[in-house]
């Protein structure tokens, strides 16, 4: 079954304690278009300027991902530069140009309207909604969103809520979205609001799932070397969503299988810049892995 995504792709210039990559691909639609791309069909809707090298495009068809929503206009494409320290869960934003993003408007081309799975990443949530607009009837709906667009377009984010079954956040804009400190609270306030699931995002520390009257956690997956963590939280939604796509169950197993599939893409995404793990990873590192995580959490009843 095909995941529609509709995101940014840009380009990155990123610096880590222990290395840097400039005007590197990225953008929170291409992490989740080619985590998703191993387990099913991804059609990506975004937008690129005329600079966009053209080897970043062969290598999204060699994912074979469906590009024909993606629309390279005049201009430049969205570029975010950005520093972490030793603490990587927290980036530090130098510079940001929007560019030919900043005037992006979703359309969704009429072959991907019946795409079963819908996935809205870090967009105005105004966009996200139009999106929904121009899709027949999903299976299922799942959305991003960040501090800017809860402190700045709240009322239309919980508009837009009102038609998600699935948010994926991160733990501070969890408290921040609800206005409460208490996790727990917090998460079953956003509920009420629409989403009858809410993934939690929380770095180094793993994954909360609040849906179905229960809680899970995962743990994030323990790595010697951390290179760069950029899109690591678009390369878990990408995992996530591909592999309830794939397995085509919504069942409460599935959807925590699927969460500790997420964490396995977003383990290896960080293991190097951009989307470099990504590109050279094999369906048998993420068997392996995926065992390894079952292992990790496994322990028996007295």
């Amino acid at each position: 079954m095909s995941i529609l995504v509709v995101g940014s792709v840009a380009l990155d210039s990123v610096k880590t304690p222990f290395g840097n990559a400039p005007n590197a691909l990225g953008g929170s639609g291409t992490y989740f278009s080619v985590s998703a791309s191993f387990f099913t069909k991804v059609r990506l809707v975004a937008v690129v300027g005329s600079d966009f090298p053209p080897e970043h495009i062969k290598l999204l068809e060699k994912r074979k991902i469906d590009i024909s929503g993606l629309k390279k206009v005049a201009g430049k494409t969205f570029r975010w530069k950005g520093e972490y320290g030793f603490d990587l869960n927290n980036a530090k934003t130098l510079d940001t140009q929007l560019n030919v993003f900043a005037q992006f408007k979703p359309e969704i081309p009429p072959n991907y309207a019946d795409s079963e799975y819908v996935f809205l990443a870090n967009i105005d949530p105004e966009l996200q909604l139009d999106v929904l607009k121009q899709v027949k009837r999903p299976r299922l709906v799942a959305c991003d969103t960040m501090n800017f667009w809860i402190s700045s377009k709240k009322a239309a984010l919980k508009k837009t809520l009102k038609h998600v079954d699935i948010l994926v956040i991160n733990e501070a804009e969890v408290r921040q979205l609800a206005d409460e400190t208490n996790l727990v609270k917090a998460a079953r306030c956003i509920r009420s609001w629409g989403p009858k699931s809410l993934v939690v995002k929380r770095g180094e520390y793993g994954v909360l799932l609040f849906g179905g009257g229960q809680v899970f956690g995962a743990p994030a997956y323990p790595l010697e070397k951390i290179f760069d963590p950029t899109g690591a939280g678009d390369t878990f939604a990408g995992g996530f969503m591909g592999y309830l796509a794939k397995c085509g169950s919504l069942a409460d197993a599935d959807v925590r299988r699927a969460i500790i599939m997420g964490s396995v893409m977003a383990s290896f995404d960080v293991e190097d810049f951009s989307l470099n793990r990504l590109v050279r990873l094999k369906q048998g590192e993420i068997s392996r892995r995926f065992k390894e995580f079952k292992t990790l959490t496994h322990f028996d009843v007295i």
